[in-house]
């Protein structure tokens, strides 16, 4: 029992990085139904701008640092390259996203080298007792951290001018801008909490291991996330996530006990083995929308 408590935990706090940087899909979608595939570079962006900030400022306020300057840089991103292809086709759009990411992923691995750069974070790989359980530091730092931010996150989308604004322009733009949102603006402040919210989960990632020029493939695990939670569902993106983590951590700790006949690392794939089996029965997600087409 002992160590199914330990994997649990574990899972949650690795679920918790990919339910940060689901939030950030999810979050951008929701405003302009556009899907973000820059996430995995501005992650590793927000993760290499800790590691150098750190050097200087300190890691807490390397942080908050990075997080804001990875904001700007998706502002700029959103202004430069997204706001033109506004009423452009989603897909064109999408695909410029992915162009995005391989160039700031190029200009980001030039700041890494070739060796393995460390976030400098005050963690590592230290353990705590909690009763008979024995975790590492950075998970429970994980879960707080993410804890924290979805609430000031939600508490933003439900009591804040700006967080209305953007709920309502992800309802109907059009009403929206009959109302006097604006929309550019809501497409901009997505695109800034999705980039803070990346370099958060960068520095996550970076905790203890390190980063390196790979290091991006692990974004790439939100997008189970964002399709098991739904893609239009903000609290879905959170569930997602933690479930992903959960599920991953779980085959990495008895996998091999229960069924070695699925091979070695079976748990790298099962976050998309999870993604598989919800689409082929809830295709919208869990928490999704299901949009019905008349014909």
């Amino acid at each position: 029992m002992t160590g199914l408590l330990e994997s649990l935990i574990r899972g949650l706090g690795n679920g918790s990085v990919y339910a940060l940087l689901a939030l950030g899909f999810v979050i951008i979608y929701k405003a302009t139904r556009v899907i973000s595939f820059a996430q995995p570079a501005l992650m590793l962006a927000g993760a290499v701008a800790v590691s150098y900030l750190a050097e200087v400022t300190g890691f807490y306020a390397a942080v908050l640092l990075a997080a804001l300057l990875i904001a700007g840089v998706a502002l700029a991103i959103e202004r430069i390259a997204i706001r033109p292809m506004v009423g452009r086709p989603v897909f064109v759009v999408s695909i410029i996203t992915l162009g995005i990411d391989v160039v700031v992923r190029v200009v980001v691995n030039g700041f890494i080298g070739r060796d393995v750069r460390q976030v400098g974070d005050p963690w590592g790989f230290a353990q705590v007792s909690l009763g008979p359980l024995v975790v590492q530091q950075r998970w429970l730092a994980m879960l707080l951290v993410t804890a924290v931010l979805v609430t000031l996150l939600f508490a933003f989308f439900r009591y804040t001018r700006y967080g209305l604004a953007m709920r309502a322009a992800a309802f109907d733009q059009e009403t929206a801008l009959a109302q006097g949102v604006s929309v550019g603006m809501v497409f901009a402040l997505s695109w800034g909490l999705a980039g803070f919210l990346a370099a958060i989960a960068g520095m996550f990632v970076g905790t203890g291991q390190g980063i390196e020029q790979l290091t991006w493939v692990i974004a790439l695990k939100a997008l189970p996330a964002i399709i098991v939670g739904g893609l239009d569902s903000l609290g879905g993106a959170v569930v997602g996530g933690l479930a992903i983590g959960v599920v991953e951590s779980l085959f990495q700790s008895y996998q091999g006990e229960f069924a070695p006949w699925l091979g070695q690392n079976f748990a790298v794939v099962t976050p998309y083995v999870v993604m598989l089996v919800v689409l082929l029965v809830r295709p919208y997600g869990l928490f999704g929308t299901r949009e019905v087409e008349r014909v």
